[in-house]
């Protein structure tokens, strides 16, 4: 089986670790700048990391809900059903020196794929890393679709909460020029 892998991001000023069969989707088509987006070799899932203007206006667990229901408006999704927002620790966090505060969000959406009329039940997780020194709102996203495949007819694996933990834990920050002069 494929190992999990540190990659780097946004050109090298982050790193993570990321699951078994990531395929980088910019190798596929375009992804905006501010975006990492990695799809499962297999399934339909994937992982997002974005880097966001600060939402300084919402504060705590609202602001995870308000990234939430962003990204349900900006996916036209026709429902949007937040299930559990919990508070992240932030010393198991990679960036736990820059980040003053995590939220991790579980939630469905209903969504309509590009050119398709019925709209599938999505489940979303999302972590929040809210980094207000760089006037920055990380949002990583792990999207989970329902399977048409079976376990059985994958050669790998679906990818599990645990590998997207793995991937908001292992997160770090090498060069903060990214975030432009502060």
């Amino acid at each position: 089986m494929e190992p999990m892998r540190d990659y780097p991001l946004f050109g090298g000023a982050f790193s993570a670790t990321l699951p078994p069969g990531a395929i980088d989707v910019s190798d596929l088509r375009p992804v905006p700048d501010n975006q990492e987006v990695f799809c499962h070799r297999e399934t339909d899932q994937s992982l997002i990391v974005e880097l966001l203007e600060l939402q300084a206006h919402v504060q705590g667990e609202e602001a995870a809900r308000y990234h939430f229901e962003d990204v349900g408006g900006v996916q036209e999704a026709r429902a949007v059903q937040v299930e559990a927002v919990q508070p992240l620790l932030l010393e198991n966090l990679a960036l736990r020196g820059c980040c003053q505060e995590a939220w991790i969000l579980s939630g469905k959406q209903q969504v309509a794929k590009e050119n398709q009329q019925v709209a599938k039940c999505v489940t979303l997780h999302q972590a929040l890393l809210r980094l207000p020194q760089y006037q920055t709102d990380l949002l990583l996203t792990f999207n989970q679709p329902p399977s048409s495949l079976g376990p059985e007819n994958l050669s790998l694996p679906p990818w599990s909460l645990g590998d997207f933990e793995q991937l908001v834990t292992s997160l770090t920050l090498h060069d903060p020029n990214i975030f432009g002069s502060q």
